[in-house]
């Protein structure tokens, strides 16, 4: 999937404030190796981040997005323990059913349903 792909899904399916703040979440568990996704499905969600990032959230500092930028570019050990801490306190913010329900909707909604493993092999679903 493509960054235009990305921001013309994003254009059909417009996102709450508390679902750029569950992209948002991903990004950082993404950063800090905890993302279980698939490496596929991770690319996505990092264009998926790229296309709402200026987009307002409802709980989540907007600083975040100057940490995640830094860390995107040179993530040092130092920088990896910030994004930790960061994604905790995020995930502590949005509740496990907002943040399983986001990914149940950009699932359902076809978003993730074109990224491909390394292997070329689509996805297994839930």
């Amino acid at each position: 999937m493509t960054q235009d792909q990305v921001a013309r899904w994003v254009l059909a399916h417009p996102l709450t404030p508390i679902h750029v703040d569950c992209a948002t979440t991903v990004m950082l568990k993404i950063l800090d190796g905890k993302c279980k996704m698939r490496a596929a499905e991770k690319r996505v969600m990092e264009l998926l981040y790229d296309e709402v990032k200026t987009h307002p959230g409802l709980l989540l500092d907007t600083g975040l997005h100057l940490l995640i930028g830094q860390a995107r570019g040179q993530l040092d050990e130092s920088l990896k323990n910030i994004i930790y801490e960061k994604r905790l306190l995020a995930e502590t913010a949005i509740s496990r059913p907002v943040m399983k329900s986001f990914k149940a909707m950009i699932r359902q909604e076809g978003l993730l349903g074109f990224a491909l493993d390394e292997d070329g092999e689509a996805p297994d679903t839930p």
